[in-house]
């Protein structure tokens, strides 16, 4: 039996309730603050993630779907969104048509990692993105959808970590001191951690490693180097929050794991996923439309992981979405009236009302189970005496009233139910 490749789920009918609830509250939140939905293509340019997100980046040196095309040209399936939002930008030179540009999504993503809990290597993003300012209240704006989207959802168990980055000149001087720090205890950091010495030292921060957490642990801080320009944006944002009610803390060792990242960097963890805790994350980059080949406009966004807020909602029990359901499910009552029951199912369709009905000459007592599988609100009977009295059945399922039609009366018999 072919089984689907480790890293994937499928989403079955069962679940699926639980997914529109959730991009319901999406959709809701993003328009309420008038972020327009966009959708890019699933796979791009490999040169594009390499150039966005940084060579030196796990995502790309590591967990990349790359392949070569019939042509050879190298192409990747999109383990993030933002490269390919600002690669859209660029190319329909969106600026041209509004100052500023406000950006949703919900897609798929795809890395090669190793499977865990909270971590596919198929899974589901949604996050925003706004183009064309540098107003600290864009960067509060991300934090606080991001955070009235879990909380709509019913999660507790949150934390809000913030931090700045500063500018690229005062984190390469920033830089220079961690790694005079580092350096004496070289021997000691995990070889993860070793290479990143020279590529990505940041990022020995988000180590899991006990030697590397002990050797960062009384390290300098990146917020005592960065500039005035930088710190003053910070404290906006800081301000924004604390008006919007939003709960935070300051992470000084929180870093992300992008190089376009500048200025302001967030995350919101949870515990009720496991080790897994970040439900999601972003930040400010203001050098990644120019560095993509475009003017010099700023950016910030953040994205979220959909199958892992997903777990925290099941771990908190934060939700219970309604089950679904049809209006009718049409019962026939004896042999030789499909062609009558299907062209009453097909007429109530065209109404609007979602209906089904039995496809396997099923006994009147399974279809009646099917009904209420189905959880149909009403049932329409067809058959016996009432039929031959050229009458159906009607019957309310939730408070089991019955009502007699004329069996071409399907106009009465529609209205009865579109007013339940």
């Amino acid at each position: 039996m072919i089984k689907a490749v480790p890293g994937t789920r499928d989403i079955l009918p069962g679940d699926i309730p639980s997914w529109k609830h959730i991009e319901s509250i999406i959709e809701s939140v993003f328009s309420r603050f008038n972020y327009k939905e966009i959708r890019t293509p699933v796979f791009e340019e490999t040169a594009l993630f390499a150039r966005g997100i940084g060579e030196s980046t796990d995502i790309v040196s590591k967990e990349m779907y790359t392949f070569p095309d019939r042509s050879g040209d190298s192409l990747t399936l999109r383990p993030e969104m933002t490269a390919g939002v600002v690669r859209s930008f660029i190319e329909h030179s969106l600026d041209k048509k509004q100052n500023l540009n406000k950006l949703y999504y919900v897609a798929p993503m795809f890395r090669q990692e190793r499977p865990q809990a909270g971590r596919l290597r198929q899974f589901h993003q949604f996050g925003a993105e706004a183009l064309g300012s540098n107003d600290s209240m864009l960067d509060a704006e991300m934090i606080i959808m991001a955070f009235d989207i879990l909380a709509a959802l019913g999660l507790k168990n949150l934390t809000v970590k913030i931090n700045s980055l500063g500018v690229p000149s005062s984190r390469e001087e920033y830089k220079k001191k961690l790694k005079e720090h580092l350096l004496p205890g070289f021997d000691k950091l995990s070889n993860e951690s070793r290479k990143r010495i020279e590529t990505n030292i940041l990022r020995i921060f988000d180590s899991k490693e006990e030697q590397d957490r002990e050797l960062t642990k009384d390290a300098p801080l990146l917020i005592d180097y960065i500039d005035e320009e930088s710190l003053l944006h910070f404290q906006k944002v800081k301000e924004i929050l604390a008006g919007a009610g939003i709960p935070f803390e300051i992470d000084p060792k929180l870093v992300r794991g992008i190089d376009y990242y500048t200025n302001t960097t967030f995350e919101i963890v949870s515990g009720s996923v496991g080790s897994q805790s970040a439900l999601c994350g972003g930040g400010r980059y203001n050098l990644l439309v120019k560095e993509l080949g475009g003017p010099d406009i700023p950016g910030v966004g953040f994205a979220s992981g959909i199958e892992r807020i997903l777990l925290a909602c099941e771990n908190e029990k934060s939700f219970v979405p309604a089950p679904e359901g049809i209006d009718l499910f049409i019962v026939a009552l004896q042999k030789g009236l499909d062609s009558f029951v299907y062209k009453a199912a097909l007429a109530f369709r065209r109404r609007g009302l979602n209906v089904d009905l039995d496809y396997l000459g099923r006994s009147v007592k399974a279809q009646m189970r099917e009904a209420n599988k189905s959880n149909s609100e009403f049932v329409l009977f067809v058959g016996g005496e009432e039929f031959d009295g050229n009458e159906v059945v009607l019957k309310n399922m939730k408070d089991g009233n019955q009502f007699n039609f004329a069996k071409e009366d399907l106009e009465n018999i529609y209205l009865n139910i579109k007013e339940k």
